[in-house]
């Protein structure tokens, strides 16, 4: 369906999470370098369960890596906090790439720089600085999903 790109993770619970949401929605993990955790933790697997064998994952070395592998392109989505576009504004198709920044940083703000049309948010409000990894990676999934929910079903 689409791509989950996470750049820089350092939890191992959220990366094993958004790998078992992947493959319950068909979709690809991409893990972009340097991670903050052995990707053979027993809290990777602990928190993917008995998915993490079924999951279509490939790990980069950096974001270079991944490009030269992926060029970038205007189906390549960015989240953030540092953009007022939301998600939902967003025209999500099948083999989009959606990247999310690591849990402390984010998204380097020269990727961001280099997309601003392509960057998007979730609103919240003032209270809180943004959301846990996981659930952000699932609320913007779920969008892709339910704008291709035809051409999702057609792949079940």
């Amino acid at each position: 369906m689409v791509n989950i790109v996470l750049v820089t993770p350092k939890i191992p619970n959220n990366t094993g999470a958004i790998g078992r949401l992947c493959v319950n929605t068909a979709a690809t993990l991409h893990l972009i370098k340097p991670l903050g955790f052995d990707i053979d933790e027993k809290a990777v697997r602990r928190a993917g369960l008995d998915y993490w064998h079924k999951l279509d994952l490939h790990v980069w070395e950096n974001l270079d890596d991944f490009f030269a592998h992926n060029p970038p392109s205007d189906r390549c989505f960015f989240a953030t906090t540092k953009t007022t576009n939301p998600y939902f504004d967003h025209t999500f198709q099948a083999g989009d790439y959606l990247f999310f920044g690591s849990e402390t940083a984010g998204l380097p703000a020269e990727l961001l720089a280099s997309f601003p049309k392509q960057c998007m948010t979730i609103p919240m409000t003032k209270e809180g600085r943004s959301l846990n990894l996981a659930i952000s990676t699932g609320i913007i999934l779920y969008e892709a999903i339910r704008q291709n929910f035809s051409t999702y079903q057609e792949g079940m």
